[in-house]
């Protein structure tokens, strides 16, 4: 793998670092490519009236990519798309797997009493939207071809397409003034353009337009973005807004925490979900599409009423980005159970040249339960040697969560009772090759060994009603880079910076 290691990126003086660097600076604040800066940069004192933006970390340069490892996980995200929208359609088969969970994790339990809650009064909408991202490493553990290994699924608040979007060109545009020095990988058709905020938003319109076609409306229609209290990374999730403004969608911000002070849903047969702003008391609109850029984490639900919002959320008409259903379907559990050698369940959902292509990404994921799979996974976790290529997930989202090699004996050994182990899964760590960058963070510059992992975004409306899909497509990329010596990646977690691909051919 030496072309990923000796002789990229291009040295720079440091005269041309401090221009490029400036031109970095001016740049992703004047294109929006920021976030509200970290408490530990800037604290709230300092900015009482939260007005201060930051440009979001991003790396120097491009970072390399195998065109073909590039190309195939783009090729199979619709087939992705596909095996999680028919997961979400199938109840029964979910509800086994999600229920090994709700006996040791308390939030999947009560994600799952909401969805059998509005099960009891029975669903009002058939459609749901899934707004995904499937992770990827490039895995060189074999020593010969690079393959795509998948990380992960995302099938809630799937983050950076607005951002990654910028930040491709960005790249491109540093590279149109020649402020990289002269690299034979850099050309104009190695740096491929990122269309992410604009499929994403097209797949939100996609659901607001369908909705808006099953008959006349009461009041004027909105999709309504559902956020966290004091989100870092509002301009990521503000640009989908704006596309969707520009296309004459009313598109509306609510924290989760005030969102019983601003919704009803009504008491006829319809459900109707409806939202008044704080801003306009007088006005109403009714909720064509929920998109949940929170409820992911624990954190979220502070009290009773948390739950009650997001239980009024589900039982209404609109459509959901994710449903309970499918945000469940994103559990690790259910990427172990479809991953485990020789697991049957991936034929189930899809034909078979879809399923031989998803099976190619998979590495081995196993279970912690009393199955043959789960006795082996639990020597290996326990054994302090042999737990130093694995790493342990809990069925969340977000950065931050997960153990690491060594810490993953003292881990299991804290949990206490080893029923509680099954909450989590074991994976084996993908091995990427080595390659150097620099990420520019809070106006500093840390250069060294980076890793990288890819994300394919993908949009995708079905119809539980017939289980058919309506709507199915790719919706461009993130690059995440962080440094090689760190084992998180998450961007808005503090560890990883947003990069672009830089193709070449190994």
């Amino acid at each position: 793998m030496e072309a990923f290691h000796n002789d990229y990126p291009p040295t720079l003086s440091r005269e041309q670092l401090d221009h490029i660097t400036n031109t970095i600076k001016d740049w992703t604040i004047a294109h929006g490519l920021a976030v509200r800066p970290p408490n530990e940069f800037l604290s709230s004192s300092q900015d009482p009236q939260g007005v201060a933006a930051i440009s979001a970390p991003v790396t120097l340069f491009p970072s390399l990519f195998p065109s073909r490892c590039f190309s195939e996980a783009i090729a199979i995200q619709q087939a992705y798309n596909e095996l999680y929208a028919r997961i979400a359609m199938d109840e029964e088969w979910l509800g086994k797997i999600i229920q090994e969970l709700v006996e040791v994790d308390d939030f999947i339990r009560e994600l799952w009493q909401i969805h059998e809650r509005v099960k009891k009064d029975g669903y009002v909408q058939a459609l749901q939207l899934g707004l995904f991202r499937s992770d990827y490493m490039v895995d060189i553990s074999n020593n010969s071809v690079p393959q795509i290994k998948q990380v992960e699924f995302n099938t809630i608040s799937s983050s950076f397409g607005g951002l990654s979007t910028q930040v491709a060109a960005l790249h491109k545009y540093l590279f149109d003034s020649q402020l990289y020095n002269t690299a034979h990988y850099l050309n104009a058709s190695s740096l491929p353009p990122n269309d992410a905020t604009t499929t994403l938003a097209e797949g939100l319109a996609t659901a607001h337009l369908t909705y808006a076609s099953k008959g006349r409306k009461e009041y004027p229609l909105c999709v309504l973005f559902v956020v966290q209290e004091g989100e870092k990374n509002i301009f990521d999730q503000r640009v989908l807004e704006y596309v969707l403004q520009a296309k004459s969608i009313p598109t509306f911000r609510l924290s989760f925490a005030s969102t019983m002070q601003h919704i009803t849903v009504t008491n006829n047969t319809d459900r109707v979900l409806l939202y008044t702003p704080a801003h306009a008391p007088a006005s109403k609109f009714e909720v064509s599409v929920v998109y949940l850029r929170s409820t992911y984490t624990p954190s979220d639900f502070i009290s009773e009423s948390d739950w009650d919002a997001r239980y009024h959320l589900e039982r209404s008409a609109a459509i959901k980005c994710p449903s309970i259903l499918t945000h469940l379907a994103g559990s690790k559990k259910v990427q172990q159970v479809l991953a485990t050698p020789s697991s049957p369940y991936l034929d189930k959902f899809l034909d078979k040249e879809k399923a031989d292509q998803v099976r190619k990404s998979f590495t081995a994921i196993y279970p912690l339960d009393d199955s043959e799979a789960g006795r082996k996974a639990k020597a290996i976790a326990i054994d302090s040697a042999k737990c130093q290529s694995y790493v342990l997930k809990p069925q969340r989202e977000g950065g931050g969560n997960n153990i690491y090699r060594a810490a993953i004996p003292p881990f299991l050994q804290s949990l206490g009772d080893e029923a509680k182990w099954k909450g989590h899964i074991l994976m084996e760590l993908i091995e990427p090759p080595p390659q150097k960058n620099s990420i520019f963070r809070g106006g500093l510059l840390k250069s060294g060994e980076i890793i990288t992992e890819l994300g394919v975004f993908g949009t995708c409306l079905w119809s539980s009603d017939g289980q058919k899909i309506i709507y199915n497509t790719n919706a461009g990329y993130l690059l995440r880079t962080k440094g090689r010596e760190s084992e998180e990646g998450g961007v808005a977690a503090g560890f990883g910076a947003i990069d672009s691909v830089c193709l070449v051919d190994i």
